[in-house]
């Protein structure tokens, strides 16, 4: 309800996304959310999105919002499959995103319809806050990036922008709205909104919803406090 709060009080017609956060969470949890109508899921580690996405079912979408290391892209792409993957929303390196250019390339070697041969869907991670604790590119970097990436890396489609930004500090938001306008000017697209915007966690959603986010990953909220005791690393 808090949501819908807070979206009927911005301005703008933009739809949000709500991914829940389900790391470390038992499958029967996913399912109480997926039977009640939820269906973008958002996992922080490899491992655990590869075992959940062959268990639950198929019609899920899958964010992968977690460090990926570049050497685990292609097992993460072909496990998952690109029907399963919607986007992986950490990027922020050329290395990374050619490496999931190259995976999704090889996936496609494989499939005799083009009609089946899908891009993968990223978004670019900004550091918005400079703390040196948070990974991203730079603002100032991420339209390069953006350019870099849509020039060599065919497979892969740039969706959007995503931030954690510090906790309290709500400029980070607004930094990545300007994020958007710059990479949009960089691409030459039409609309900066033709680009999504990543934003908002279980404690500042709200404030992300009514600084323009399109995409908020809740976790606790929906959940619970999480236990990392059974984690495979």
């Amino acid at each position: 309800e808090s949501m819908k709060d807070a979206i009927s009080k911005r301005e703008g017609d933009e739809d949000v996304r709500l991914v829940a956060v389900s790391k470390t969470k038992p499958v029967e949890l996913l399912m109480e959310a997926y039977e009640a109508g939820q269906r973008a899921f958002g996992e922080n580690y490899a491992q655990e999105l590869l075992s959940k996405a062959a268990t639950l079912p198929s019609d899920i979408r899958w964010h992968f919002i977690g460090p990926l290391q570049s050497n685990k892209a292609a097992a993460l792409v072909k496990g998952v499959g690109l029907e399963k993957l919607a986007c992986i929303e950490t990027v922020s390196t050329i290395k990374l995103a050619n490496k999931l250019n190259r995976a999704v390339a090889t996936l496609h070697e494989d499939m005799d319809d083009e009609e089946e041969k899908k891009r993968l869907g990223i978004y670019l991670q900004v550091n918005t806050s400079g703390e040196e604790s948070k990974s991203g590119v730079t603002p100032d970097e991420v339209s390069n990036l953006a350019v870099e990436i849509s020039t060599n890396c065919p497979q892969l489609q740039i969706l959007g922008l995503m931030t954690i930004g510090a906790p309290g500090d709500f400029t980070c938001f607004d930094s990545l709205v300007s994020c958007r306008t710059d990479v949009a000017n960089a691409l030459g697209l039409e609309s900066e909104k033709s680009l999504e915007l990543s934003m908002g966690m279980s404690g500042d959603f709200e404030e992300a919803i009514a600084r323009g986010s399109t995409s908020v990953r809740v976790g606790s909220t929906i959940f619970g406090a999480r236990d990392y005791s059974n984690l495979k690393k």
